[in-house]
């Protein structure tokens, strides 16, 4: 990465506590592009699944989707400005701070979601993110989660702000995956009907 690459990285957690009401007025709480995966993700899961969101935000428009088709819902992001605003909407559900990297609930769930949030990480941060995956995951469990479709950094902007994304290769999602205990279920690259999300769906072994 170059320098400006680095601290744009290193500054993604401080943009979203900058931002964060301007975020939450910008993401809304209707699922969108979304909308098609999500419902995936829950074909996969049975009733009352509990499910771990990381990078929850403040709750919408997948936590709060989950908690209403009955989902008991753990939400985890190192903003603590938008996990407020989770807890105050939806106080049912279990909202935590904390930084998604090296985490360990010391406990397992049905499902496993990081929908536009594990890919602001440096490749070196997502790669150590399988195993916190893999330690939240019960057997059987699905986890998805969104990257980008090749190796590299993609600089965005955000209120004017540099917005850090970074993704390693497929193939190295696949060995990732498989060495942590997960099969592919669906992955596509810059789903046109996704708004070019590109999404990974597995499940652990």
């Amino acid at each position: 990465m170059t320098e400006d690459e680095a601290a744009a990285a290193a500054d993604i957690i401080d943009l979203y506590r900058r931002h964060a009401s301007a975020w939450v007025r910008d993401r809304g709480d209707a699922l969108t592009v979304e909308s098609g995966w999500v419902e995936r993700f829950r074909a996969l899961l049975p009733n009352r699944a509990r499910v771990l969101d990381l990078g929850c935000g403040a709750g919408t428009p997948i936590a709060r989707t989950l908690i209403e088709a009955g989902h008991v819902v753990t939400g985890i992001d190192a903003a603590p400005e938008l996990v407020t605003r989770a807890q105050a909407r939806f106080p049912g559900a279990v909202w935590q701070v904390a930084d998604m990297r090296g985490l360990d609930l010391r406990r397992g769930f049905d499902g496993v979601l990081a929908w536009d949030s594990f890919f602001h990480l440096a490749h070196h941060d997502q790669r150590g993110m399988f195993p916190v995956f893999a330690r939240h995951a019960a057997p059987g469990a699905a986890l998805m989660f969104t990257s980008g479709p090749s190796h590299g950094v993609a600089m965005g902007e955000y209120r004017g702000d540099p917005l850090f994304h970074a993704s390693l290769a497929p193939e190295e999602y696949r060995a990732l995956l498989a060495a942590n205990g997960f099969a592919v279920v669906a992955h596509r690259a810059e789903d046109p009907d996704a708004g070019r999300h590109t999404v990974w769906l597995a499940r652990r072994d």
